[in-house]
């Protein structure tokens, strides 16, 4: 019984901060009006994406598209726009030349992009193909020797599966119910007994491919070849070399390690263990660029104009950089453009906030949440004893995108619930837009999760998915032809209507519990 008048309690104390939250639908409309016909996210996008390039962190692209968005908020007016260093990164690197064939038993040109940080040809190379086909490392000792200046694959046994569903998809009403109705755990999720087998698996595979990357380098291969499994109809994932950490600070490539189509890669793949050698032709250039090894986000700010209020603060972001194989559009500079888009807003309409609004465009991202965790060590406190300043103190809430090119839907709470009913009310004037959603999941792999870590309410919107975990995210295809301006236009207007009015509310948004101190092993 004292559960159930608990739970009363909270519903009743959660249905009066609903009644009391206070919306101006004048200004709502404001937003509305100014974000759907007045709309420059997708000439945003356009300047991110075709004429920025690939945005790889502290590459020429990543500069050329965060020198436009410092100069563009400079121009509508937004103050203290410029980059901020968030601690040391390494170098960037650059592609500046592939081409990579089969050239016996005929001629293909093949559907390939070298990775990341990794070392160029020294002109044009003609080489033979050796497959490994090895079940551990004692196995490898066969190849010692006999790799120098090959081109080298790891054998694949996997077949091609083929796919009965569109690419593009929307959320149903029945899943965005599903997530509606989902509840915290109220007991916490021990450890499982015995481990995780799956897990067990991934983590010999992993050292067994370091020990074959470790091999090939030794050996002064020509370049080793790969292919995602979710790689398909030409579509090529590409990120950053595996089983071996990538010397950035120095400048020192590993081996040329190059992502290829899985069709061709299965093509050549065959060819071999049926006896037919394959000779390829390889010439990539690549290089590092700049002596400069510090992390720079794009940080700037709408001043609030409330004298009590001002020094508090409501941070919208996403994250600027990318990676190489296009050019970053849904990935991240859809939600780059939204959060631009939102300060153009501001500006155009000359709202006058009473909390200062911050957007942050991170850069290292990809490489772990590099930007926004540095950002937060250095104006917010320390994740791991969670030793805060400040600044913590101040925050009211950051709002993150990065789930592609999809409408937002709602919201994650991140388990929140305190902030549900406020939610719900600022969700009232996007119902007909399909943003109604509200669930106590958490959502992970982006930068809000920075905040979360130090207390800060973070969140990341509910998105459609289009075609992002099956075409887009991390390929050679996102491009800013995938981006659906609609969408984005839908977006900036509801993420500016929740900055205003986190800006514009009497008290900061509730908070959970502060996260306790990461326990480390000694």
């Amino acid at each position: 019984m004292r559960k159930l008048l608990l739970s009363a309690s909270l519903l009743l104390s959660l249905s009066a901060l609903a009644q009391e939250e206070k919306v101006d639908q004048e200004i709502i409309n404001k937003i509305i009006k100014e974000g759907t016909t007045n709309s420059q996210v997708m000439n945003i996008a356009f300047h991110l994406t075709d004429v920025s390039g690939p945005r790889l962190t502290n590459s020429p692209g990543y500069y050329r598209a965060a020198d436009y968005a410092i100069a563009e908020m400079k121009k509508w007016g937004v103050s203290k726009a410029g980059l901020d260093a968030w601690g040391e990164f390494g170098q960037g690197w650059q592609l500046k030349k592939s081409y990579v064939a089969m050239t016996a038993p005929y001629y293909k040109p093949i559907l390939a992009y070298p990775k990341t940080w990794t070392q160029s040809t020294k002109g044009l190379q003609k080489a033979e193909v050796v497959v490994i086909n090895v079940k551990d490392s004692t196995e490898l000792l066969q190849y010692k020797g006999k790799l120098a200046g090959k081109v080298v694959l790891v054998n694949r046994t996997d077949e091609y599966k083929h796919s009965f569903k569109p690419d593009a998809t929307r959320y149903t009403e029945d899943e965005l119910q599903k997530m509606a109705a989902y509840q915290i755990p109220t007991q916490p999720q021990g450890p499982r007994q015995g481990g995780n087998p799956n897990m067990a698996r991934f983590g010999a595979a992993q050292r067994l491919n370091t020990l074959i990357k470790e091999l090939i380098t030794s050996e002064g291969a020509a370049a080793f070849l790969t292919a995602s499994t979710a790689s398909h109809d030409g579509t090529i994932f590409v990120q950053n070399p595996a089983g071996n950490r990538v010397d950035f600070v120095n400048g020192k490539p590993s081996v040329l390690e190059i992502a290829v189509a899985y069709e061709d890669l299965k093509t050549i793949n065959r060819l071999v263990n049926m006896g037919t050698p394959v000779s390829m032709e390889l010439d990539v250039q690549s290089e590092f660029t700049g002596k400069d090894v510090k992390g720079y986000n794009v940080i700037g700010e709408i001043k609030g104009t409330d004298p009590k209020l001002k020094d508090e603060v409501v941070m919208i972001g996403a994250h600027l950089d990318s990676w190489h194989g296009a050019t970053g559009a849904t990935d991240n500079a859809a939600g780059c453009a939204v959060m631009l888009e939102v300060m153009r807003i501001f500006k155009a309409l000359n709202l006058q906030p009473k909390r200062t609004i911050r957007i942050a465009l991170w850069s290292g991202e990809e490489q772990g949440l590099l930007g926004s965790r540095g950002w937060i060590k250095n104006y917010v406190g320390d994740r791991v004893t969670k030793e805060i300043k400040p600044e913590q103190g101040k925050i009211s809430a950051y709002y993150n995108i990065d789930n592609g090119t999809g409408k937002i839907r709602g919201v994650y709470l991140e388990g929140n619930a305190a902030v549900q009913p406020i939610f719900s009310k600022w969700l009232e004037p996007f119902k007909e837009m399909g943003a109604s959603t509200l669930t106590l999941q958490n959502t992970g792999g982006t930068d809000h999760i920075s905040f979360n870590e130090l207390g800060i309410p973070g969140f990341q919107f509910i998105q459609d998915e289009i075609e992002y975990d099956t075409r887009t995210h991390h390929t050679t295809m996102d491009s800013y032809d995938h981006l659906v301006a609609d969408d984005l236009k839908q977006m900036a207007v509801i993420v500016a209507s929740f900055v205003y009015n986190t800006a514009m509310r009497d008290g900061l948004l509730p908070r959970k519990e502060m996260p306790k101190p990461v326990q480390t092993q000694r």
